[in-house]
């Protein structure tokens, strides 16, 4: 049950593109966070958290690690990285029914990359998914990155040992 999915106070109004078939389990299942415990953070500010709260799909492996403080803008570049390659592959690029074994996987940051993609997005999914935040690139990064603005490089020179290229 999601009280804040539905009344006064939902975040999100739940539509059916098909009226006539009904939203059932099996169809269809959303899930959205409470953002009451959001960190909004101005330009500039100080990002480093401790808490280790989230959805376990999305975790860093920076926040995995034990009482580790954290760049809060590169952990959400990783979640970014998970959310790009679920929308283009249709999966968690780390998946597991155990938590333990999906954090394993997650520490590790080795998973498959489907040959459909394109390079670009490759490129880009490499870049946010990097093991080392620093490595990671920024918001800023990925609105230049040439999978948005359609150009043929990759821009992210730390991430040019995982660029791919066309044929």
């Amino acid at each position: 049950n999601h009280p804040h999915i539905s009344g006064p106070n939902s975040l999100f109004p739940i539509l059916d593109i098909d009226a006539t078939l009904p939203v059932t389990k099996s169809r269809t299942e959303l899930k959205l966070e409470c953002l009451e415990d959001a960190v909004v953070l101005e330009k500039g500010e100080d990002d480093v958290l401790q808490d280790k709260r989230g959805c376990p799909a999305y975790v860093s492996p920076e926040i995995l690690r034990s009482h580790a403080r954290y760049s809060g803008r590169a952990a959400d570049m990783w979640s970014l990285g998970v959310i790009l390659y679920t929308m283009l592959v249709g999966r968690y690029p780390f998946n597991d029914a155990e938590h333990g074994n999906l954090f394993v996987k997650i520490s590790r940051g080795y998973f498959i990359m489907p040959d459909c993609l394109s390079s670009r997005a490759k490129c880009l999914i490499r870049s946010l998914l990097r093991r080392n935040p620093v490595e990671r690139l920024t918001a800023e990064d990925v609105l230049i990155h040439p999978w948005l603005t359609h150009e043929e490089r990759c821009y992210h020179s730390s991430a040019q040992d995982q660029v791919v290229p066309d044929f």
